[in-house]
């Protein structure tokens, strides 16, 4: 299930329902990376559930739904996939920097892209981890509902992360997830462990 266009007041109010936010909790980014259909979106709709039922304030910043806001104006280059790295980046920063969990499900292909992302929370102390989700070529092209590895080796399409355009793994991911071995509710149950580690236990 996708989020609603991100306006003011769903920013403001992230993850705001039937539970009251605790004063001073912390907030954090969790960036989950990995091919097209590999998982990281499905994980992190499904970890900001069970977050916001524990009364979290939480966004998801899925790629596909925040680029039309954030950069309508960009092609596909290396330039311009970097460019739209550092927007969303930047919004994951400020949203955790004020409380908010913040679940990024963008495959963000270039390390260096991600790497300027992690320093950025960094300088700023805001706590960050990222997910690589590891799940293969094959097993991803499989769960593709949209056929947009189909599209790209029929030609269709140009500049598809994993067929025609490189996908750098990360080096540095604080947890891998390859969903072909682990299930749904694991893999859950580990990226929520993660965030408690990164916010000392914040999580109650």
């Amino acid at each position: 299930m996708r989020n609603p266009p991100l306006t003011t007041s769903t920013l403001i109010g992230a993850g705001a329902g039937e539970h009251e936010q605790r004063p001073g909790r912390t907030g954090a980014t969790l960036w989950f990376t990995g091919l097209p259909s590999a998982g990281k979106s499905t994980i992190a709709h499904a970890l900001a559930k069970d977050l916001t039922s524990a009364g979290r304030r939480v966004q998801v910043l899925d790629g596909d739904d925040v680029r039309p806001y954030l950069s309508a104006e960009l092609g596909f280059s290396k330039e311009a996939r970097d460019i739209n790295v550092a927007r969303i980046g930047w919004v994951a920063r400020l949203l955790a920097s004020h409380g908010v969990v913040v679940l990024v499900p963008v495959i963000a292909p270039y390390s260096a892209a991600r790497d300027s992302v992690r320093a950025a929370h960094t300088e700023s102390n805001t706590p960050y981890a990222e997910i690589y989700v590891a799940t293969s070529r094959a097993v991803s092209e499989s769960r593709d509902v949209k056929g947009l590895y189909a599209k790209a080796r029929r030609g269709e399409i140009a500049g598809m992360t994993g067929v025609d355009d490189p996908y750098e793994r990360p080096r540095t991911a604080e947890l891998v997830i390859d969903t072909e071995q682990v299930d749904l509710d694991t893999s859950v149950q580990l990226t929520k462990a993660l965030l408690s580690a990164i916010v000392d236990g914040d999580l109650t």
